[in-house]
């Protein structure tokens, strides 16, 4: 459960690093990357969302396939692998390796590419929550609220304290706001590697809290 929290963490972390730094897109929001897509399409937003939005999807897109690639891996190596992505996007933003809007894009392909990865191998959403908030809503009105809620809503909580992480190193230290998502996927992975060593079904069940699997 542990492992989920820093996922989640992380999901927020690596959201808000591509929203502030890279240019007012999400890396594993695809949900709002869709509606960001249509608005621009309709001339509303920034010049360029389109084109950073596509990357974002198509970078997701690829991510998830090679999750789903990478079935029978055990579980703390593909979160590396997930890390070392997001290790080089650190690595490019806080070395000032990033000029221009191609190279950009090519972070936000990066990141969105280790979002995607994640989206796919964890048998529990780690980084799409509507339909967690939906169900979890659901249950609270419904009186049926069981003792597993609570870590529910703690990933909840651990996105908003992830988000909160990167916008705050973005203020004081630039360099280091893609750090934050880095440090807690390593400590998932290792969390897994310890804990669990189990290895990935290859079939991520969506939970309890997103029946739907919903964005």
């Amino acid at each position: 459960m542990w492992a989920l929290l820093l996922l989640s963490a992380a999901s927020g972390a690596a959201d808000a690093f591509a929203f502030l730094c890279v240019g007012q897109v999400f890396a594993g929001v695809m949900t709002g990357n869709l509606v960001l897509l249509g608005a621009s399409a309709a001339g509303a937003g920034e010049d360029g969302v389109a084109l950073r939005v596509v990357t974002a999807l198509a970078a997701y897109a690829c991510g998830a396939a090679a999750g789903a690639l990478t079935a029978g891996l055990p579980l703390g190596l593909t979160l590396l692998a997930e890390s070392v992505l997001l290790g080089a996007a650190a690595v490019l933003w806080g070395f000032g390796l990033v000029a221009s809007d191609g190279d950009r894009l090519g972070l936000l392909a990066l990141v969105s590419l280790a979002m995607g990865v994640q989206g796919r191998v964890r048998v529990t959403p780690t980084n799409y929550f509507t339909g967690t908030l939906t169900s979890l809503a659901g249950r609270a009105a419904a009186r049926q609220l069981e003792p597993g809620d609570a870590w529910v809503l703690g990933r909840l909580g651990a996105v908003v304290a992830g988000a909160a992480l990167a916008a705050l190193t973005e203020r004081w230290w630039s360099p280091g706001a893609a750090l934050g998502a880095v440090v807690l996927v390593a400590g998932a992975a290792v969390l897994e590697t310890g804990w669990r060593g189990g290895r990935n079904t290859g079939k991520p069940r969506p939970d309890r809290g997103n029946p739907a699997g919903a964005a």
